[in-house]
């Protein structure tokens, strides 16, 4: 990437589900290569898409305006969460991080490490001090971002049919 290219972090819009559909579909395709099972079970679909657009969860990173990241972001709402084998480190308002999805366009390109610093900028403004995260044990790539960006790893839960790891920041 150039220092020309304008980067952009925006709710999505409903025009733009197809193309985030189409980097769903990479990112489970690629999943599925590195030999992970996260994703391989018809989750997440179009209609989790559509749904996070028309609730406003849905954000796209955007490099001249192309899409090249997505992401869910849901604010207070994560009923696995209310159950963790571990502990969180707080229990207050919090911002869960979901579907993160990059572009094969623009993969390799650091974006999904960006994705968090404006995620972070998002949920302070927001003020709300607390991220949490979960992924895949063999989600490789995820955990070492969660592992740079600061994320204390709390305990396991179980989402989508599968003990997942998590995670927390507090932004200060």
């Amino acid at each position: 990437m150039t220092q020309d290219n304008t980067i952009e972090f925006r709710k999505a819009e409903i025009r733009d589900k197809d193309i985030i559909w189409e980097i769903i579909q990479q990112s489970i395709e690629r999943r599925r290569i590195d030999g992970s099972t996260q994703w391989q079970n018809g989750y997440p679909n179009q209609q989790t898409i559509e749904s996070d657009i028309s609730k406003k969860f849905g954000f796209v990173l955007t490099v001249n305006l192309e899409i090249a990241v997505y992401v869910a972001l849901i604010f207070n709402d994560e009923p696995a969460y209310s159950t963790i084998d571990g502990a969180w480190l707080t229990d207050g308002e919090f911002v869960v991080i979901h579907r993160v999805a990059v572009s094969e366009k623009f993969a390799g390109q650091g974006l999904a490490k960006k994705l968090f610093d404006y995620i972070e900028d998002y949920t302070k403004a927001e003020n709300v001090h607390s991220i949490k995260v979960d992924t895949n044990y063999d989600n490789a790539a995820m955990l070492k971002i969660l592992e740079n960006k600061g994320y204390t790893y709390c305990g396991e839960v179980f989402l989508s049919g599968g003990v997942r790891k998590a995670f927390e920041k507090i932004l200060i």
